[in-house]
């Protein structure tokens, strides 16, 4: 990621301390992930000591300090949709990116996750991805779905 972004991002706040997460979120929006001279970068020009800041992207879960895919992949195992077949779905997310959760495919295409409920669960198995959610998917389908995402 160029300075040049970074101070696009860090100037839209004004340079304010304040406004440290809302930068860091910024950023990984537009970098898929938060390089370590990034968090440097932002540490100096916020005036916040790097360990603070690492103390934060280390507790949230939405900020990654591992390269992510263009497209993330979001499989919900909540209750409801672990009854309706979340583990399935999640299994032939597998097989069709070769990724487990966690991990990010080796041309960058995916990241894959699975977890807590997503809040949709009369619609489950819900998959959220880059923040559009499909629900009711099924092994049989979810490929369709993950074509549109190149």
């Amino acid at each position: 990621m160029d300075k040049d972004m970074i101070d696009r991002i860090i100037g839209k706040y004004n340079g304010e301390e304040r406004s440290l997460i809302q930068v860091l979120m910024d950023i990984q929006h537009e970098n898929h992930w938060l390089p370590r001279e990034v968090l440097q970068t932002v540490s100096e020009k916020l005036n916040v000591p790097l360990s603070d800041i690492l103390h934060i992207v280390t507790f949230y879960k939405t900020f990654s300090l591992n390269p992510k895919g263009r497209h993330e992949i979001h499989v919900c195992m909540g209750s409801s949709c672990h009854l309706h077949g979340a583990q399935d779905l999640l299994d032939k997310v597998q097989d069709l990116t070769g990724i487990k959760p966690g991990e990010t495919t080796a041309d960058s295409r995916f990241s894959l996750e699975s977890g807590s409920c997503l809040g949709c669960c009369a619609l489950g198995p819900e998959v959220v991805i880059d923040g559009n959610h499909h629900s009711r998917l099924t092994p049989d389908n979810i490929e369709e779905v993950l074509k549109n995402y190149e």
